[in-house]
């Protein structure tokens, strides 16, 4: 842990990959920083999300820093408790740790325009930063919905984000609301243990086989030995990503190979036509995430397993009830609910320099930024795995990555110009924003006939990068200066 430090040339938010990712990229660059985390340990959502069966649905040598590789993954797919493992490991071999905070929430930040442009007020005391990266990432926030009588629950709730492993299952009857990428994973992991469950579907989700594989210990040899072996795996992998990301696009007509295949899946596992009649989506496959799982299906098939697809109205102090007026008794609540993503109340502890916070801003224009990094009226704030920067075909480390470069360039910038401070212009925000859209509007994730956590309340797609990575790649690759209004330390502005 860093001693106390009152000011830093750059402020680091949270230690996810975003933000493990950019303290490394600042090491690298003698960029003087510090890392502010709210929690005792790094990790970010895979220190959050440790529920029973939690692994990653990217393939795992896509799932690490290109200049980290990790020869050692044993699965494909890897299992959540060896994402961290390799965050920790990578973050002390690197240094960052000596330079992190733990315990240090970001409770406020403010843009002060003065000597030290950054004010931030956290829970283990006040900095000052001339710059900060926002680096905690859209799965920091759980939603819980908002059920009538959820207070008057005399049972245990808890989310899937906050697992409660104190509390033993065994014999219970519960009841899970949701069933999204958590879900999928922890109910075949929890049902063979409960009295009974009953799964409150409101949409059900594209399930698709699951292709992991165990690592043999021969190619984790090859990878130690030689890395360009697993470098042009990890290439065949990500271009293979590369030409199925396609068809969500355009919503094209490939989509319907996706369909037959979840189709097939569906129809070998669920043998009762009216049970799979009610589990299957009508909307185009990847409208929202699609998942990947084996023993989903076959886990709520079981005699102890009710779907129930009726609304919940209310909880009582002992269960739930649904439109159809019936209450089910349960003794826990699960929500697997997912996360304020398009709504992250981050936004709402950060002033620009009008005074005004970031989601007052976002009032108006949804959740967007320039390159998902940068916004108006908020100098020298850089966000990473901001809005529009989440995909749905490949790895988030992709983007997080060529936001990196375009963080340090535009520090290698500022020093070159002398410039203390970078504003985006609005007129540049204002065009990518249309943008933005206008390339969304033809995606499957706008067009496929669905609800989904990647649109806003107004319909807007604030969460997905609409085209293929390598063209966020090439167009952060530098920083654009034409695109800000730089001032100078002695107040001239260009």
């Amino acid at each position: 842990m860093t001693t106390s430090t009152d000011h830093v040339r750059v402020a680091i938010v949270g230690t996810g990959f975003a933000g493990l990712g950019a303290a490394m990229a600042l090491e690298q660059a003698g960029v003087d920083h510090v890392v502010l985390e709210r929690a005792a340990d790094l990790g970010g959502t895979w220190r959050d999300n440790t529920y029973p069966g939690c692994r990653c649905d990217v393939p795992s040598h896509l799932y690490s820093f290109s200049f980290a590789p990790n020869p050692e993954w044993t699965e494909t797919y890897s299992p959540q408790p060896e994402i961290l493992a390799y965050l920790r490991r990578t973050a002390e071999q690197r240094g960052v740790l000596e330079r992190t905070r733990f315990g240090a929430e970001v409770r406020s930040a403010a843009w002060d325009g003065n000597a030290s442009p950054w004010r931030l007020d956290t829970s283990a005391g006040a900095v000052t930063a001339d710059v900060v990266v926002l680096g905690n990432g859209p799965l920091a926030e759980p939603a819980i919905p908002d059920l009538p009588g959820l207070e008057t629950f005399t049972g245990t709730t808890f989310h899937s984000a906050g697992w409660r492993h104190d509390h033993d299952l065994t014999g219970e009857r519960v009841a899970v609301i949701g069933t999204g990428a958590s879900a999928i994973q922890f109910v075949p992991e929890i049902q063979p243990k409960v009295a009974s469950l009953t799964l409150f579907q409101r949409t059900p989700p594209w399930v698709l086989p699951h292709r992991n594989r165990r690592i043999t210990r021969w190619e984790r040899a090859l990878y130690r030995r030689f890395p360009r072996a697993q470098r042009f795996v990890r290439a065949l992998v990500y271009w293979s990503r590369e030409l199925f990301v396609s068809g969500l696009l355009k919503n094209a007509k490939s989509l319907e190979r996706v369909e037959a295949l979840a189709h097939k899946h569906l129809e070998r596992q669920v043998p009762d036509p009216a049970l799979r009649a009610r589990i299957t989506p009508d909307y185009r496959p990847g409208c929202k995430r699609l998942l990947l799982s084996n023993d989903y299906c076959p886990a709520i098939q079981q005699p102890n397993v009710d779907v129930v697809t009726e609304k919940i109205i209310e909880v009582t102090p002992t269960g739930v009830v649904t439109a159809d007026g019936v209450e089910r008794q349960v003794d826990t609540i699960i929500f697997g609910t997912g996360f304020h993503v398009t709504d992250n109340p981050v936004a709402e502890r950060l002033r620009g320099v009008d005074g005004r916070t970031l989601a007052e801003h976002w009032e108006e224009t949804g959740a967007q930024a320039y390159l998902g990094t940068t916004v108006p009226a908020f100098p020298n704030l850089f966000l990473l795995a901001g809005p529009n920067t989440g995909i749905g075909h490949t790895s988030l480390v992709v983007m997080i990555e060529a936001q990196l470069a375009y963080l340090v360039d535009a520090l290698r910038t500022m020093e070159e110009a002398g410039a203390r401070s970078v504003e985006l212009s609005p007129s540049v925000f204002r065009a990518w924003t249309s943008e933005i859209q206008r390339k969304a509007s033809r995606t499957v994730w706008n067009t496929g006939g669905c609800a989904s956590w990647y649109l806003d309340r107004e319909g807007r797609n604030t969460a997905l990068w609409p085209d293929h990575t390598f063209r966020f790649v090439r167009r952060t690759r530098h920083f654009d200066a034409g695109s800000y209004v730089l001032v100078r330390a002695d107040g001239r502005r260009r």
